[in-house]
């Protein structure tokens, strides 16, 4: 086997003559950062809603083989849809500064290996589906066509945000409960429509640090479509989700373990006012990262009103 030398890493530039294991090494890299394995707060966005929806349609206690098939399926749609919208923003990306060293803008993966990629966890998601009930299924293949449809979708459409709160951030919800219940009561509804306008708040928030880039370029945003009044808007949209929660909680009949959890996510709300008060680009990267406690605290909320709360 030849010899590396020392600062031949994984971030050095393509070598023809590198040894094999380099080579799938780097490839399998490669597919990772396309996946967006490395930046995992996309998986826990898109799972909390489904935690949410697992854990009140299962009444507290879902079933083991659901959970394990939805975390799996979450992970596996959001690594698939994350690899549909760069194809479909393979010419756009490299002129973004944030996007312009994803594999497929830069040119480190090709277009056929990527829809390869995709094509294969295509049908893990099925395999993973095909594991529940006939409703569930029914549900799946609609979110799939919103999955795929999104990237081009986004394009003509001026609230994309809302459209990805559709199809990934909040379709897991009213799937969750067919899994268990074989049903979609009201609840389950509801619960969607809070996933949803929480999508659009923090896609909002995370479209602001984009938003000259997007302007330059005529890509379409609710950060672009808000204008000035994006603080107050994403304000307005924070509150109509801890409403749409408020309004599960009553249906559900919860108590003081919830409200204290949608309290907290009340206080990172105030927290990601704060940060985006200037539209600065890092801290407005801040506020949508931390969105993720937001959907922690209404899971905790949730869970502890399970564990020692009545409803």
């Amino acid at each position: 086997m030849a010899a590396v030398s020392p600062d031949f890493t994984l971030e050095s530039p393509r070598r023809p003559d590198a040894p094999w294991w380099y080579r799938a090494a780097r490839r399998v890299r490669e597919y990772g950062l396309l996946a967006r394995l490395d930046r995992p707060i996309g998986f826990w966005l898109l799972l909390w809603p489904v935690l949410w929806a697992l854990w009140v349609s299962g009444n507290g206690r879902p079933a083991e083989k659901v959970l394990v098939i939805f975390a799996a399926g979450v992970l596996v749609m959001r690594a698939a849809g994350c690899i549909i919208n760069d194809f479909a923003d393979r010419n756009i990306d490299p002129h973004v500064k944030r996007t312009r060293e994803r594999p497929l803008a830069a040119r480190r993966v090709s277009p056929y290996e990527a829809m390869a990629l995709f094509a294969a966890l295509g049908v893990v998601a099925v395999w993973l589906v095909t594991r529940l009930n006939p409703l569930t299924v029914k549900l799946s293949a609609v979110g799939a066509f919103l999955t795929v449809s999104y990237p081009f979708v986004k394009r003509f459409f001026a609230l994309p945000q809302l459209y990805l709160g559709i199809s990934f951030g909040g379709w897991g919800v009213p799937m969750a409960f067919a899994a268990q219940t074989r049903a979609l009561p009201r609840v389950a509804w509801v619960l969607f429509i809070a996933a949803v306008i929480w999508a659009v708040v923090y896609d909002t928030i995370y479209a602001m640090v984009d938003r000259e880039d997007d302007l330059k370029l005529g890509v379409k945003s609710t950060a672009i479509l808000f204008a000035d009044m994006d603080k107050a808007m994403v304000g307005i949209l924070q509150a109509l989700m801890l409403f749409a929660l408020a309004l599960a909680g009553r249906d559900m009949h919860f108590g003081p373990w919830y409200y204290a959890g949608l309290a907290t996510a009340a206080l990172l709300f105030a927290y990601q006012q704060w940060l985006i008060r200037a539209r600065e680009p890092a801290a407005c990267f801040r506020a949508f990262l931390n969105n993720n406690y937001v959907g922690m605290a209404v899971f905790v909320g949730v869970a502890l009103q399970y564990l020692y709360g009545s409803h």
